[in-house]
């Protein structure tokens, strides 16, 4: 392990529990709520929820942290999504839920501002890459691992509420006892959601697209799964193939970018989403599992590795030392679209079956492809050599921005 990432083990640790925990939940709500009578409806609008509050979590929660400081607003906000996991055990009624995870999503973007401030801290212009990295596997890694929790379910239903909150919990241990000094949060400003879609109107359109996508993923998936007789066990594996594929292509894909128009990416990117997603409707009207699960892996790759790309696309054509604001901003209408997206997908699943999540994606993607071939005629493509270096980026909050190796920029 690199001294850099040693440093911020403890760190790293705290997240790899809040994550499993987690990634655990949003499938957990998932599978409960499928076999009820708003199932899909339901989940949707509380999926939208849970991206609510972490859009307003990216907003407001800074102001808590200044005021008590990180490792007291981690603890407070550690033990309130605690709470809320818990409380999930005591009633089955998707208004509470909603509350609950919109209260959840709040706290966790608490939680990652606290985090991603405390590595941009310790991040040196030469070990920004390699926190970033050790960040992201932490992240997607723990998520897709922490699918299979979903193997320790009981008849009563409450022993996963009870393991999630003793994960999130313990997350609190190696945050409080670590004697890495607390940083200063970062001032990461708003770009405008104006001036960034002048900026790059792909890049934007691209982002929200994403969110839409992704917030129905984690949302929606399991009540896909469940819906499709493959049991909690299988649902928790196809949950873990679509996590694990998106980080697993990240990298190739934006390689392939740096060296190509990141504009026909998009596009290729999104077609490709697109054309798997009809693959994944079909494979589901033949009643095909084993061919769902193979795919799994592809699909979630495509649709997990759009939002960076266009991340990069954008930050190609605003200034370097607005990348980092220009980066909080794109976050920021990912969680919009994360909003608008669940209800919408859940909406389809209700009226055509709930294939109709794969619907959902054909058509958000087949859209960002469109968009993208239009674009192409509008304004001409930057030169390979002019492109930005792509650095994958968490869709969690502004704070992980400057922990992107080019915001090193802006000081030279």
């Amino acid at each position: 392990m690199p001294p850099v990432v040693r440093s911020v083990a403890s760190l790293l640790l705290g997240v790899a529990f809040l994550m499993l925990a987690n990634g655990a939940m949003s499938t957990l709500i998932g599978l409960r709520l499928s076999a009820t009578a708003s199932g899909a409806t339901a989940v949707g609008m509380i999926t939208a929820a849970y991206y609510g509050g972490l859009t307003l979590g990216s907003l407001y929660a800074h102001r808590i942290i200044t005021r008590v400081g990180h490792i007291r607003a981690f603890s407070a906000f550690a033990s309130v999504v605690s709470v809320a996991a818990l409380s999930h055990a005591l009633f089955v009624d998707a208004p509470l839920w909603a509350l609950l995870r919109l209260t959840q999503g709040f706290c966790m973007a608490g939680l990652y501002m606290c985090i991603e401030s405390w590595l941009n801290g310790t991040a040196t212009n030469e070990s920004r890459g390699q926190l970033l990295s050790a960040y992201m596997v932490t992240l997607y890694g723990a998520s897709g691992v922490g699918q299979q929790l979903l193997r320790l379910d009981d008849e009563t239903g409450v022993r996963l509420f009870m393991i999630v909150s003793i994960l999130l919990t313990l997350a609190l241990v190696p945050v409080a006892l670590t004697r890495t000094t607390p940083p200063q949060l970062p001032n990461v400003s708003s770009f405008g959601i104006k001036r960034l879609y002048r900026s790059s109107p792909l890049g934007v359109a691209g982002v929200f697209i994403s969110g839409a996508i992704t917030g129905s993923i984690y949302g929606l998936a399991p009540v896909f799964g469940a819906s499709s007789s493959f049991g909690v066990s299988g649902t928790a594996l196809f949950m873990s193939a679509l996590i694990l594929g998106g980080m697993a292509l990240q990298w190739p894909l934006g390689r392939l970018s740096d060296r190509f128009d990141r504009r026909s990416v998009i596009i290729g990117l999104s077609a490709a989403l697109s054309l798997t997603s009809l693959g994944m409707i079909a494979a589901a009207g033949m009643d095909q599992p084993l061919a769902l699960m193979l795919v799994a892996p592809l699909f979630g790759g495509l649709a997990f590795t759009l939002y960076p790309v266009c991340l990069a696309h954008t930050n190609d054509y605003v200034r370097r030392e607005d990348m980092v604001s220009a980066s909080g901003g794109l976050i920021l209408a990912n969680s919009v679209g994360a909003i608008i997206g669940p209800p919408v997908a859940s909406a389809l699943m209700t009226t055509t079956g709930p294939a109709g999540l794969f619907s959902f994606v054909t058509g958000s993607a087949l859209c960002a492809a469109l968009y993208g071939l239009w674009r192409t005629r509008m304004r001409p493509p930057l030169p390979a050599e002019a492109q930005a270096a792509f650095r994958p980026l968490p869709q969690t909050t502004p704070t992980v921005s400057p922990l992107d190796p080019m915001s090193a920029l802006r000081a030279r």
